[in-house]
């Protein structure tokens, strides 16, 4: 039974990393800041020979500058451009640190392949599996906390459907099921290591870059829906102004909130679709026979997407309540030369003039839960700059919290715009977005670009230093957790294993250690979280068979909307005499 026990238990033990080593300041002026060793080193301005740009510096011990802690984020040994003063202090303790995970590529893409997973169309299920827990033990290693998984790219199902068939992406061959559920599979082995997962749907593309449907599709989907599907271009969509099309994307959230154990429904940044030049989406016999009181169609065509968007809002809490609606629209809501409520930017796209996405009304209206926009600009940008940008999306909240969208796949040594040469502009811009109090998380896109070493170098070093646990959303109705029962704990070998009661009401445990001498525990402090898990046991590596008395453990309870109980502390912990166990 033990040993039963102590294979369960080993899911849960990949999922909880060793603490990382951080090292914060406390600036007593402006010319001083602190190295890892704990010396005090002089920071004085000077010239940086790449760019000839003025850097903070600091002199090694022979009296020559090098780049500092400051000035070298990524850790290369190179100098790096900063856009303002380095925040060396730690991540937040309630954060979303999110991260994409798509399969498919997407038409502004030159070459059309997966993404993050599957790799390939048709592999088997047993590679599918592995490639995916290799994403999720990445995620889990670069301290984020969540996922959002596309289970929907165009009108197929990563997942068992009652309404579309089983996406060509995981057996090759669209409709033909795979030997497990993707999105079950993940939703459970996210479970063991903590992680939340978002369902990443697209509510109206049906097929992308090709006016030629495949014969599976033409006899499955584009049969059955044919008389409210459009072609613009090369693309086929699920009409937005045909009542049928809003009824079958609320069948399709129906199915996927009833029966699975999700954190929220996830869209991105299309509606209609991106604009063809010299071409009109063909809607206008729809607006000549149904213009519901319009007079000007660009309008009735943000009424087309608002009637959707309310309706999914509304089905989604009839059914569970504390289930989020999340949307990650384009970066530009508006230029303010056309709307001064709009940012100042020049922005060649709009969600509200060319997506015919009113983001701030469904943020006003109460519509969406959270708002992640995608800023794929750098700081300085001179047509959408990522400062002006993030400050807008703060400034224009309307009680929706924010997670910012960031492009890592934007970063290329090679490349010729300077400030996506390295990490760093990704470090700066996640800085940035701490300053902001509506700000409350990351996206990264996407999971792929976050196995770049040098990148995860750069995040772990400045900004995700520890695993942070999720903030209270102010839109949902908050469920209380029930305090876990009864945590106790015992050594067996090099190992620590702890275990408590769980409880309904609750969704995940978070474990704290502190040194044994600790007088008053900082829960605020997310160095002190030792793991998150959605179980209610774990094992710890120990490098010393007493390694546990050196400490002190307590565990708290998460609720479905991320509502923290009262930590409990452990009991005292007795060594296990029988180390064959």
């Amino acid at each position: 039974m033990k040993k039963a026990i102590l294979i369960l238990c080993l899911a849960a033990l990949t999922a909880c990393s060793q603490q990382n080593k951080a090292w914060t300041v406390e600036l007593s002026n402006p010319t001083e800041t602190a190295r890892p060793d704990e010396s005090v080193v002089i920071i004085r301005e000077q010239l940086n020979p790449v760019d000839n740009t003025l850097v903070p510096a600091v002199k090694d011990a022979a009296g020559n500058f090098v780049p500092s802690q400051v000035d070298d984020l990524d850790g290369d040994g190179n100098w790096d451009e900063l856009a303002f003063v380095t925040n060396l202090g730690p991540n937040e303790t309630a954060e979303y640190q999110i991260v994409w995970v798509a399969p498919d590529q997407y038409p502004q893409f030159t070459v059309r392949t997966n993404i993050d997973w599957p790799v390939k169309a048709g592999m088997d299920a047993e590679k599918q599996q592995q490639e995916m827990l290799a994403i999720l033990d990445n995620v889990v290693k670069n301290n984020m906390n969540s996922i959002a998984f596309q289970i929907r790219p165009t009108a197929d199902a990563f997942y068992n459907s009652a309404h579309e068939p089983w996406s060509h992406w995981l057996t090759g061959k669209q409709g033909t099921a795979p030997t497990y559920d993707p999105l079950e599979f993940v939703i459970e082995e996210c479970d063991k290591r903590g992680i939340a997962v978002h369902v990443w749907i697209n509510p109206y593309r049906v097929w992308l870059d090709d006016g030629n449907l495949p014969a599976e599709l033409k006899n499955s989907i584009y049969r059955k829906y044919s008389g409210w599907l459009a072609q613009y271009d090369k693309s086929h969509y699920f009409h937005p102004a045909d009542e049928r099309s809003k009824e079958h994307i609320l069948n399709v959230v129906t199915d996927i909130v009833s029966n699975y154990d999700i954190e929220a429904i996830h869209m991105d940044d299309y509606f209609y679709p991106y604009r063809v030049p010299g071409k009109e989406f063909p809607d206008e016999e729809y607006f000549h026979r149904d213009p519901r009181g319009f007079r000007n169609k660009e309008d009735w065509r943000r009424d087309n997407v608002d009637r959707v968007i309310q309706a999914i809002s509304e089905r989604i809490k009839s059914i569970k309540p504390w289930v989020e609606f999340g949307i990650s629209p384009f970066g530009v809501w508006r230029n303010a030369s056309r709307d001064p409520r709009g940012s100042a930017t020049r922005a060649g796209v709009s969600n509200y003039d060319d997506l015919y996405a009113d983001i701030l009304k469904w943020e006003q209206q109460g519509w969406i839960d959270y708002v992640s926009p995608q800023l794929y600009w750098e700081i300085g940008h001179n047509l959408a700059d990522y400062k002006v940008l993030v400050k807008w999306w703060n400034d224009n909240a309307n009680n929706t919290v924010s997670y910012i969208g960031h492009a890592l796949y934007r970063i290329n040594p090679a490349g010729s715009n300077q400030a996506w040469k390295t990490p760093m502009e990704i470090v700066r811009q996640v800085q940035m977005n701490r300053s902001y109090p509506h700000i409350k998380g990351s996206f990264l896109y996407s999971a792929k670009f976050l196995a770049d070493a040098n990148l995860q170098n750069a995040l772990l070093k400045n900004v995700y230093q520890h695993r942070s646990i999720w903030p209270e959303n102010p839109r949902i109705e908050p469920i209380e957790p029930c305090d876990p029962g009864g945590p106790f704990m015992y050594a067996i070998g090099n190992y620590l294993y702890m275990n408590w009661q769980p409880e309904n009401c609750n969704r995940r445990y978070v474990v704290y250690r502190f040194p044994a001498h600790t007088q008053d525990p900082d829960f605020e402090n997310p160095a002190n979280i030792l793991c998150v898990t959605g179980k209610n046991y774990l094992m710890v590596p120990m490098e010393k068979a007493d390694e546990h008395r050196q400490y002190r453990y307590y565990v708290s309870a998460l609720s479905l909307t991320h509502h923290e109980s009262d930590p409990v502390l452990f009991s005292s912990p007795w060594l296990q005499s029988n180390p064959g166990l």
